[in-house]
Formats: structure tokens, sequence, C-alpha cells
């Protein structure tokens, strides 16, 4: 059965470099064992070997029997610097990404990062990624500075990404309200899901995903709470003028034709995802090399999925090669 990991991360090595030679807003600092801790405003990563050594994560992919990853920057992201200096960091990323797919292919793949602080930037860097890099798509912070994704800055992005039929993954970042999740680390445990829903409940609302209806839309995390929650929405929609006026149909016409990726390692909630929003819109996903990510706990929750092995097959991995043009 083929594994696809859609949902993992990698420092690469021209980034980290920019980092530590102080060309960044970010601080770098090491802790004991001497890996790099990348500081940001109200979080840190410690970037241990499996972020940011290729050789030394494509041994454990195949100890784990994982084929392919789909590799993507994690936060802070670029959009936390100037714009200048997001642009230069994107790019230095997204070359070290392609070189990475071109070497080792089939093992990895990639997603474009994006100076999200700057749209016009954004849009030139992801055309770039996609015509010159072959990328398939790219990953989107759940907010850039506070600033939705579905703010009309950013719509023409979604012009490019909607003609191209790309894959725009969205993963999470520093929350709205993260001041009530300093302790406890409630802003990854609890602020995080949140923020990935309400971006996902903006775009919806907000009539984005109803202009660009060829986007690819991923949420991470299983998106967050978007199958819990979508009954809420539906009735949001039929009870408040202000969520009918941009869209056509309720929430869930829109959300259930979305991509969930698997880093929510309860089976029942991946069986929640999947009457939702149908077995064909679920991917693995690890969240490797994370303290919070695991490849084998990735495997075990969809191996305890009460699906058929056909089924089980196509959100191990089948899935994302339709998706990613694997």
């Amino acid at each position: 059965m083929r594994i696809i990991d859609v949902h993992n991360h990698f420092y690469p090595p021209a980034y980290l470099d920019a980092l530590k030679r102080g060309e960044s807003s970010v601080t770098v600092k090491y802790d004991a064992e001497g890996n790099p801790e990348i500081h940001y405003p109200g979080d840190y990563n410690v970037a241990v070997p499996g972020h940011r050594d290729i050789a030394y994560r494509a041994s454990v992919l195949e100890k784990e029997g994982v084929d392919t990853q789909i590799i993507t920057l994690t936060t802070p992201g670029t959009h936390v610097e100037t714009p200048a200096v997001a642009a230069h960091l994107a790019a230095i990323t997204n070359d070290d990404f392609a070189r990475i797919v071109q070497e080792r292919s089939p093992r990895f793949a990639s997603l474009a990062t994006l100076p999200l602080n700057d749209p016009v930037a954004s849009v030139k860097e992801l055309r770039r990624a996609v015509e010159e890099l072959k990328f398939p798509g790219a990953m989107l912070f759940s907010n850039v500075n506070g600033i939705a994704l579905a703010d009309e800055r950013y719509w023409p992005l979604y012009e490019y990404a909607n003609d191209k039929e790309l894959v725009l993954h969205i993963h999470p970042t520093f929350p709205s309200g993260v001041e009530a999740m300093a302790d406890y680390w409630l802003m990854p445990l609890v602020g995080f899901l949140m923020d990935t829903t309400l971006a996902a409940g903006k775009l919806v609302f907000s009539g984005v995903a109803e202009r660009y209806p060829k986007i690819k839309w991923v949420l991470s995390h299983l998106g967050g709470a978007v199958p819990y929650l979508v009954e809420r929405f539906d009735r949001g929609y039929k009870a408040f003028p202000e969520c009918r006026a941009n869209i056509r149909q309720l929430p869930s016409e829109y959300l259930k034709h979305w991509y969930y990726d698997t880093v929510n390692f309860n089976p029942k909630a991946i069986e929640l995802a999947i009457d939702f929003a149908g077995v064909d819109h679920i991917m693995a996903g690890s969240d490797y090399p994370h303290a919070i990510g695991s490849i084998p706990l990735m495997k075990e929750a969809l191996g305890a999925l009460n699906i058929s092995e056909a089924d089980r097959a196509k959100i191990f991995g089948g899935n994302a090669a339709k998706l990613y043009k694997l």
C-alpha cells in the first residue's frame, strides 16, 4: 500500500543558514543537544535532525515505509519578516525544495513557500514555483500577521491558483486571541485548530471558495474543527442574511469538496471527517518531525479505521497521488 504523507515540515539548509547569519527577524539559539531553536513571537521550534537533515529524514521514511512526503516550511513562515526579506527567504526556500525534489524524487515532493505579507510578490513567486520549479501549489498560513486569507488583497493570488487548478494547503500559525493561550502549550493545542477553522469559515462566507472553484483547498489537522462545526455554519447561513450575502449554497456544499489531512490521530475523528467530506477527500498526514507529530501514530490511526481496504489505500496514498499528480 503506497503511503504519501501530505503534512510534514522541513527547514531547508539555505533558509536555516540565512537565519543563522542574522538575515531575519527570527532568533536562532541552540538546545543542549546542539539542535537549532528557532524563536519567533510567541513560540519556538526545535529543529531536530528530521527537520534539517534530508538524508537522515529519508532513512526514517525508509524505515517507516513512507513512500513520499510533500515537504513544506513550517512556522514562523516568511511573512514575519519585512517584505523584501520575506521574498528573499521564500525564493531560497523554494529553490532548496526544488533541489531536494530533483535529487530525491519520488521520496519527496514539495509545496511552495510564499512571502504572504507582500501579495504582489506572492503571485510572482507562486508563478515561478509552478512554472519553473514545477510545484503543484503552495502552503498558506491561516492568517498573515493578523490579516485574513479571505482579504481581497489575496484575490489575485487565488485567480492565478484557480486558473492553474493548484493545491493550496492551509496551515495554522500565530492565532487571533493568542494572549489567552500563553500557558500549557494551548497555542498549538487549541489556537492552531481554531485559526484553521476561522480561515476556512471566512474563505467560504466571503465568497472566495465560490469565486475560485478550481482551487484544491487542503486543511491541516483534519480541518481544525470544520467537520464537527460545519452543521453550525449551515445554520448560520439559514439564520443570518450576512452569511448568505456572498454565497449561493450552504457552507457545507463548499467545504465537503475540500481536502483534509489526518493530523488528528483519533480514528473516530477521522471517520467523522470521512462521513462529512467522503473518503476521496481525506489524506494521510503525520506532522513529522514536530514533537506533537508522529508517523507511527498516523499509520496506527489509519489502520484502525472502520473502512474497506480499498478506501484505506485511498487515504494512505491514492488520493494524494491523484491530487498532487505524483
